[in-house]
């Protein structure tokens, strides 16, 4: 079974709008619609579980019905946690609560997967999607990035250290990942040092876990200011 995590836990604060940026509305429906609809249509994706406050949930599944998308996918809904990783680990917690009822047996979601995604990139493609879950089948996990183009500096402490620019990546979605292991790779990571994570494929990483690569869509973008929203509407506008 593919479980979709689809992340609408964020506040936004860049965007300094007075919803969460999430749940703006772009022609007359919100954020989050756009890539719901794409794991709704899916054939590859079997339940969906959406990490989202209470107050919005109803909210989400009204904007649906009113696009005609089905809620049949979505299975439930998690709280937000601490940070987005403690937010994924809720949802994960869900899904295995959901399916098993305890998540401490051993072969939890042993032949199941789960595809993280961020609500706030709107702009999610089925062939990402496919590519992912292709390639899953000769590796643990697979994430999405973007290369980077321009030399990366590390400061530690008075040091000043400087990366190959060719060797280094920014992490992005969507990602899946063999639920059972990334699962224990997380809890292995409580309580304290999940506080730390910087990336949803940190605790794989560390786990050990053989995690490959793949370049993202770069029409797929995070949602983070204005600007950005602009781009998103100039690109729905010029579709329709």
């Amino acid at each position: 079974m593919n479980i979709a995590l689809l992340l609408a836990g964020g506040i936004g604060s860049r965007m300094q709008s007075d919803v969460p940026k999430q749940y703006i509305k772009v022609n007359e429906r919100m954020m989050i619609t756009y890539s719901l609809e794409t794991l709704v249509n899916s054939s590859l994706i079997d339940r969906i579980v959406i990490v989202a406050e209470v107050e919005w949930r109803e909210l989400i599944l009204a904007d649906a019905g009113i696009h005609g998308i089905s809620t049949e996918k979505i299975n439930s809904f998690a709280i937000p946690g601490f940070n987005r990783q403690a937010s994924i680990l809720n949802g994960l917690q869900n899904i295995l609560y959901e399916k098993n009822g305890k998540v401490w047996q051993e072969d939890i979601g042993i032949d199941d997967t789960v595809m993280i995604h961020d609500a706030s990139k709107p702009l999610l493609k089925q062939s990402e999607m496919n590519e992912c879950f292709a390639m899953l089948k000769n590796h643990d996990g697979v994430v999405s990035v973007f290369p980077t183009n321009d030399s990366i500096y590390f400061s530690e402490g008075r040091a000043l250290k400087v990366s190959d620019w060719k060797k280094t990546f920014i992490g992005h979605t969507p990602e899946v990942f063999h639920l059972g292991k990334y699962y224990q790779a997380n809890v292995s990571l409580m309580p304290d040092r999940l506080f730390s994570v910087s990336s949803s494929a940190e605790p794989a990483i560390v786990a050990g876990m053989d995690i490959v690569m793949r370049l993202g869509d770069k029409n797929n973008f995070q949602i983070t200011n204005q600007d950005d929203l602009d781009r998103f509407c100039h690109i729905l506008n010029k579709e329709h």
